[in-house]
């Protein structure tokens, strides 16, 4: 009997192709609005924890001027050598250290050159963001002792200032200052925030401070904690040194920020959150509109089909015959919208991740729930048109124009 109602079910939609499509067109939207929101919150995930990764190991950063202040603003104290040495006597927590002061400047290499951040470092920068040479070495303790005029450079600018040869020995003009490539890092892509991490150049920290600076305050300070268990040990180390030895009264905010990745992490996902709740809001709405859409044309159906009911049930069908074909009805449509929105959405999600350049991750567990959410949908909608087909009084229905 259930291949005979599912039959009837089929031929009776298949009538009116058009109204079908379009009756089914709020479950689609609303379907596949929860799949690509499902994968699209998933992706940004995976993105957020993969960039925040590359970061660097177990990272902290400290800058001068309040949570929400920059370090150039007017009265905000730059951080000292001295500062530096405390937290490596004083800090057991923190593993590496290393000043970090940057400008965007000019690099010329023969007739090429190009504007990129130029940043001074120590050795243990490289170190703390996992960051390693594809060709030639990395700045050394040595270069940093003596001031070297040498430079590591990332790929992009490797490839814009010595197009088609190897840019190790030769040598790159940052305003006035001639340095020496000594090496090519390892490409790092974009950052989280667009930025390419591959167009800069890197020399020692003490060169940057006497030849571009000229002042030895540090706008940056990057520390790595002795492991991933040890990061919030470091962090109030950290933070308690630059108190002390900024002369911050107890009870008083800092004028200094000590930042945490994991802060982003979780901003990221926060945003993320609302974003997905705000969608949710969206698709089932949208899925109510399908539902209230198909209990509209479901009760059209049973109003043009009244004498067709009056047969069936004069032959000999049963009311619960009539009720089954109409709620089978109303179940394909939602079913069939909801296969639709699946793929809709994962089409969807797939072409907003290649656009924006995150992963792409199919929502296996989402899929089953968007789906079954959508046959609710017809089950719900449909109970109230088949309940009204099946009451139809078999001589009134004969008699119906």
């Amino acid at each position: 009997m259930i291949f005979t109602t599912l039959a009837l079910a089929i031929d009776a939609l298949a009538r009116n192709k058009l109204r079908s499509a379009l009756t089914m067109l709020g479950v689609i939207i609303g379907v596949s609005a929860v799949v690509t929101m499902q994968a699209m919150g998933r992706g940004a995930a995976k993105y957020v924890a993969e960039a925040i990764g590359g970061l660097g190991s177990n990272m902290l950063m400290a800058v001068p001027g309040a949570a929400h202040g920059l370090s150039a603003m007017v009265g905000v104290q730059l951080f000292t050598t001295a500062d530096l040495e405390a937290i490596r006597r004083r800090a057991p927590a923190v593993d590496r250290l290393t000043p970090i002061h940057s400008r965007m400047l000019r690099v010329v290499a023969g007739t090429n050159n190009r504007v990129t951040n130029v940043a001074g470092v120590m050795p243990e920068y490289f170190a703390i963001r996992n960051w390693g040479s594809s060709a030639g070495r990395l700045l050394q303790a040595e270069d940093e002792r003596q001031a070297a005029l040498h430079c590591v450079i990332g790929q992009t600018l490797a490839e814009r200032l010595f197009p088609g040869q190897s840019p190790l020995r030769q040598e790159a003009r940052v305003r006035d200052l001639p340095c020496k490539v000594v090496g090519v890092l390892e490409a790092k892509g974009g950052s989280m925030f667009g930025s390419d991490q591959d167009d800069a150049l890197y020399m020692p920290y003490s060169t940057f401070s006497r030849r571009i600076t000229g002042n030895t305050r540090i706008a940056t300070i990057m520390a790595s904690a002795a492991s991933s268990e040890r990061i919030d040990e470091a962090k109030d180390q950290l933070t308690a040194l630059l108190r002390e030895r900024r002369h911050v009264p107890a009870g008083e905010s800092d004028d200094f920020t000590v930042r945490d990745p994991r802060e982003l992490q979780v901003l990221m996902q926060r945003v993320t959150s609302i974003l997905s709740t705000l969608l949710a809001g969206v698709a089932a709405i949208s899925l109510m509109v399908g539902g209230i859409g198909i209990m509209n044309i479901m009760l059209v159906s049973v109003r043009e089909r009244t004498r067709e009911i009056g047969i069936r049930l004069a032959v000999g069908a049963k009311q619960i015959d009539i009720l089954l074909q109409f709620l089978v009805e109303s179940v394909l449509l939602s079913a069939a919208g909801g296969g639709l929105g699946i793929m809709l959405g994962l089409l969807a999600a797939r072409g907003i991740a290649a656009a924006i350049s995150v992963p792409f991750i199919i929502p296996v567990e989402a899929i089953p729930i968007a789906f079954g959410v959508s046959v609710c949908v017809g089950v719900l909608f449909g109970v109230v048109p088949a309940r009204k087909a099946a009451r139809l009084h078999p001589l009134e229905a004969l008699r119906f124009e």
